[in-house]
C-alpha cells in the first residue's frame, strides 16, 4: 500500500467526502480508488491537487525537508544517540510532514507505542522492525533487520524478562556489531546490561569485567549517568553477596544519593550495626520524589527496613510477612527481575523462620537454575 493513498483514504473518510466528491475535476472515480488501495501510483500533478482538497499541505521543499530530518533521525536512533534523537523530534512540528512518505519515519522514531497496524503495509522493511520493537516484538524486529540496535533491544526485553542466558547473547551480538559500525553509545548500553545481567545471577567476576569496559566507554564519553549506573549496580551486587562494608563505603559516598541508593545504605546500615544512621537515611528517603519505580512500592521498600530495625523480632510478626510477601509480589509483576531477586533472601528468611520450606525451594529453583550463565 502507499502511504499517501492512504493518507488520501483516510481523510476522505474521516470527512464522510465520497470518492465522486473527491475527485471531482481531478481524476475519475475509478482512479482515485486504484490511489487509495495502492493499486496505481498518482502523477505528481494529481496527487497534489487532490491533497490540497483535502488541506494536507506537500510540495517538493517539505518533502525534502522530512526526507532529511528523517535520515538523521535513523542515524541517531541506529547509533544509540537517543538523547540527541529527542531533542531533534522536539523541536519539529511532526504533523507538519502528514502528506509526505517520510511522515512515517518521523512518527515512528518519536512514537512510544505502536503506530496503528492498518499502516503496516505502507511500511518499508526498517519501518517495519522499529514498529515490531515498540509491538514488543524484538525477535522479529532481530529478523527484519539484524543489527545492533535491533539485538539491543531484544536483550534488554530478555534481560528484563529475566530471561539472562538468551540476553547475554543478544547484547554480546549488539555489542560486537556496535563495535563494527563504531556505535559507541551502543557499545556502552550492551556492556552496561551485560554486567547487569552477570549482577542479576550474582556472577560477580563476568560482572566486573564488563562493567570494566563500560566504565571505560562512559569515561571517554562523559557519560556520568552509566558511571553512577555501574557503581550502583555493582554496589548492591556486594549487598546481594554479605560485602556490606564495600557497599556501605560506595553508597555513603554519594553526595547527592536517590532514593534507592538510600534504601540500599539503610540496608548496609542495617547490617553493619549502623542503626541511628540506617534510620537517618530511611527518613531523609521518605521526604523525596522518586522516578525510579513507582513511589508507592518505594515506601513500602523503605518500610520494610524501617520495621526491622524498630522490631528486632520481625520474624515472628505475621505484619512483616505480609509486607514482605505483598511488595514482592509487586517487585515480581512490575518490575525487572533483578529487583525481586534483591529482596528475594528476605523472603527466603521468612519461609525459613515459618517453616515454609516448599516455598523457599521452589523459590530457589526458579531464581537459580543451576546452569550458570
Amino acid at each position: 500500500m502507499n502511504y499517501q493513498g492512504y493518507i488520501i483514504y483516510r481523510e476522505r473518510v474521516r470527512r464522510n467526502w465520497s470518492q465522486a466528491g473527491l475527485c471531482k475535476g481531478i481524476c475519475t472515480v475509478s482512479y482515485l480508488s486504484k490511489i487509495e488501495s495502492g493499486r496505481a501510483e498518482p502523477s505528481e500533478e494529481i496527487l497534489r491537487l487532490l491533497l490540497a482538497r483535502l488541506n494536507l499541505e506537500t510540495n517538493r521543499e517539505i518533502e525534502r525537508e522530512a526526507a532529511g530530518l528523517a535520515e538523521r533521525g535513523w542515524e541517531l536512533l541506529l547509533t544509540g544517540r537517543r538523547g540527541q534523537l529527542r531533542g531533534l523530534l522536539r523541536e519539529r512540528d511532526i504533523e507538519r510532514y502528514r502528506a509526505v512518505p517520510a511522515w512515517l519515519d518521523l512518527a515512528l522514531l518519536s512514537a512510544q507505542t505502536p503506530l496503528e497496524p492498518v499502516l503496516e503495509p505502507c511500511m518499508d522493511v526498517r519501518q517495519l522492525a522499529i514498529q515490531r520493537i515498540l509491538q514488543r516484538q524484538e525477535a522479529e524486529a532481530v529478523r527484519l533487520m539484524p543489527n545492533a540496535y535491533t539485538h539491543l533491544m531484544l536483550g534488554i526485553a530478555d534481560y528484563n524478562a529475566g530471561s539472562y542466558f538468551a540476553a547475554v547473547d543478544a547484547l554480546q551480538t549488539a555489542y560486537d556489531l556496535a563495535g563494527r559500525e563504531g556505535a559507541v553509545r551502543l557499545m556502552l548500553e550492551a556492556k552496561l546490561f551485560l554486567g547487569n545481567a552477570y549482577c542479576n545471577r550474582q556472577d560477580l567476576p563476568n560482572m566486573e569485567r564488563h562493567y570494566r569496559v563500560g566504565r571505560r566507554l562512559a569515561e571517554d564519553l562523559q557519560d556520568e549517568s552509566a558511571l553512577r549506573a555501574i557503581g550502583y549496580n555493582t554496589a548492591s551486587a556486594w549487598i546481594e553477596t554479605g560485602r556490606y562494608e564495600e557497599a556501605y563505603a560506595w553508597f555513603s559516598g554519594q553526595e547527592q544519593p536517590t532514593l534507592m541508593a538510600l534504601h540500599k545504605l539503610a540496608i548496609c546500615c542495617e547490617k553493619t550495626g549502623r542503626r541511628e544512621e540506617a534510620l537517618r537515611a530511611l527518613t531523609r528517603a521518605e521526604a523525596m520524589d522518586i522516578d525510579e519505580i513507582d513511589r508507592a512500592l518505594a515506601l513500602r521498600l523503605l518500610r520494610l527496613v524501617r520495621y526491622r530495625l524498630e522490631h528486632p523480632d520481625y520474624l515472628t510478626r505475621n505484619e512483616y510477612g505480609t509486607l514482605l510477601l505483598d511488595s514482592f509480589d509487586r517487585l515480581r509483576n512490575e518490575l525487572p527481575l533483578g529487583y525481586a531477586l534483591f529482596h528475594l533472601p528476605w523472603v527466603l528468611e521468612w519461609y525459613k523462620a515459618t517453616r515454609q520450606y516448599k516455598k523457599a525451594c521452589e523459590l530457589l529453583e526458579a531464581y537459580f537454575p543451576e546452569r550458570p550463565l
